[in-house]
């Protein structure tokens, strides 16, 4: 993870007289003042790095940054990686920034339903680990990051990789009493007491689905899905990308 920027501290009683306009001396008033301004300019100039030997780059000059890995039960890789990020620089500047790290990282961007605006890009990579998706978005004058990558010799060992153009939900419960999913105009039973999780491949779509305990009903929520990806259901919970 990323650390937060260092932002230099003033100390006003090393602050000499500051100069706005040549010859024109500055009152002791406006000194911390222009001095912040040229603070904040010198750091909006300052190009955005990475540590060299993180795997999921974030700037170091990210303002917030969370690291998330997915793993499937008994397995130490995982099945997806994923960091999200603020950062204060322009959009353009952060794309700038990862096409250059992630290319220094051996990911290939591809141009398959690639989406480049003045407030949104969507980009598609190739890893050497697997498919990956790097999204920038704009909010409260920083670029918002989410890059996640996916590892599916990792996914096919755990059973969680759908079938081709398929996406895959699953599901399961800790309950003594049956469950069951209604979704899609099915009704799938899910067996009481400890289980393994259960699968359903699916065209790619939104739908809406129920989660039901001995006939009660525990949640009902709505669900989009793009083929390739596998989501977890839980009735205490949203659903949450697990590839």
């Amino acid at each position: 993870m990323s650390q937060p920027p260092r932002h230099a501290r003033l100390h006003p009683r090393r602050v000499g007289m500051t100069t706005a306009r040549r010859g024109t001396k500055v009152r002791a008033g406006w000194r911390l003042l222009v001095c912040a301004f040229t603070l904040l300019a010198g750091c909006s100039n300052e190009p955005l790095t990475a540590d060299p030997g993180v795997e999921m780059p974030a700037p170091k000059q990210s303002s917030f940054s969370q690291f998330r890995s997915t793993h499937a039960r008994g397995s130490e890789t995982p099945v997806r990686l994923e960091i999200e990020a603020r950062v204060p620089a322009e959009l353009s500047e952060v794309l700038a920034f990862y096409r250059r790290e992630l290319g220094q990282r051996g990911w290939h961007e591809k141009p398959d339903d690639a989406v480049i605006a003045a407030d949104r890009v969507q980009l598609a990579f190739a890893s050497p680990k697997g498919p990956a998706t790097l999204k920038l978005g704009r909010a409260e004058g920083e670029t918002i990051v989410n890059l996640a990558q996916r590892n599916p010799e990792a996914a096919a060992k755990a059973d969680v990789l759908p079938t081709a153009g398929q996406a895959r939900l699953i599901f399961g419960y800790l309950v003594k009493d049956v469950a069951s999913l209604v979704i899609n105009d099915q009704t799938i039973k899910i067996a009481g007491g400890e289980n393994h999780p259960q699968v359903l491949d699916l065209p790619p779509g939104t739908y809406s689905y129920a989660l039901l305990v001995s006939g009660r009903r525990m949640r009902t929520d709505t669900i989009t899905v793009a083929a390739g990806e596998a989501w977890s259901l839980s009735d205490d919970k949203k659903p949450s990308q697990v590839y």
